[in-house]
């Protein structure tokens, strides 16, 4: 083990010494690079600090039923909407019958125009029956809430019904969108990013062609030539992953201004968060990734033409 340790020592040594001899060239690619990966990073920053608010939206659906004016006012209901809820696999409902009288007085109480439905005269609201489902909030019980909205449609005297969480549907969508269109990004990025690598590494090897020529010459392994160049890479990878993440947590304080102003018109104290250490970890090792394979690629190719 020791001498497997000394020579990868060596390499990483050989490395850190290339990147001193040109440390323009060396910046200049680390920042390249570094701009392909502040995307994604800015990406995944933004889901990891959406999910938590998603997972909240998550809750059992509210269905209101709307009842015809002609339709009698006798709470006998519920005890067919129960039969209809409980075979479906859910764990019951909470049902309201809300006469509309109480309706307009709600109404009246949170919008402050009392005055302008005084107007109207004849109370336009409907007696309604309001209910939460429990056990179907899984996005696998979609089917199933719209089962049980269609047969509530065919109850005597109904007028109308209305999901209430169908937005929540819809942003579960839209997120899962963001996610997809993430990741075809990061790929894209990711080949960018094996791109540059590849370049930088194929100009070291033309630069040091005549110290390798001499190294094999010595009887110098090809793990033992190939090593160094694997470690810039890695390197080149690795330094650009912390500078983008640098820039995308420095790009949150003036984001998180904007954002508070507007959450705090909403009763909120919403802000965006760094990335957690494991997640920060998990980035990293994903760019030295990328710049070894860049690397790899390159030296397979450059060195194995010159044999």
């Amino acid at each position: 083990m020791s001498p497997w340790l000394r020579q990868h020592r060596f390499a990483l040594g050989a490395a850190l010494s290339t990147v001193r001899k040109s440390p323009g060239s060396f910046l200049f690619n680390v920042l390249v690079v570094a701009l392909a990966l502040t995307l994604p990073f800015a990406g995944i920053t933004l889901l990891d600090n959406v999910r938590p608010l998603s997972e909240q939206l998550s809750v059992d659906p509210e269905i209101s039923l709307f009842m015809r004016d002609d339709a009698s006012r006798a709470d006998a209901l519920a005890p067919r909407i129960r039969q209809i809820v409980a075979p479906q696999g859910g764990q019951g409902a909470e049902i309201a019958f809300v006469p509309r009288e109480q309706a307009l007085a709600s109404l009246k109480e949170r919008s402050g125009l009392g005055d302008v439905l005084e107007t109207l005269g004849d109370n336009p609201l409907p007696d309604s029956y309001v209910m939460k489902l429990e056990g179907f909030a899984s996005a696998g019980a979609a089917a199933q809430v719209d089962l049980i909205t269609e047969r509530l449609g065919e109850l005597p005297g109904v007028a109308t019904v209305q999901v209430d969480s169908a937005w929540v549907k819809r942003l579960s969508a839209m997120l899962a969108i963001l996610r997809l269109a993430l990741l075809l990004l990061a790929a894209t990025l990711g080949i960018v990013v094996i791109a540059v690598v590849f370049n930088t590494i194929r100009l070291q090897v033309l630069t040091q062609k005549e110290e390798i020529s001499v190294s094999t010459l010595l009887g110098a392994t090809n793990d033992f030539i190939h090593r160094p160049f694997f470690y810039t890479g890695a390197l080149l990878g690795l330094c650009a992953g912390a500078v983008a993440l640098g820039a995308v947590t420095l790009a949150l304080r003036p984001l998180n201004g904007a954002i508070g102003e507007f959450a705090r018109l909403y009763g909120s104290n919403f802000q965006l968060a760094s990335l957690g250490g494991l997640e920060i970890a998990g980035l990293l090792a994903i760019s030295a990734a990328l710049g070894l394979v860049g690397a790899l690629l390159s030296v397979r190719r450059h060195l194995a033409r010159q044999r």
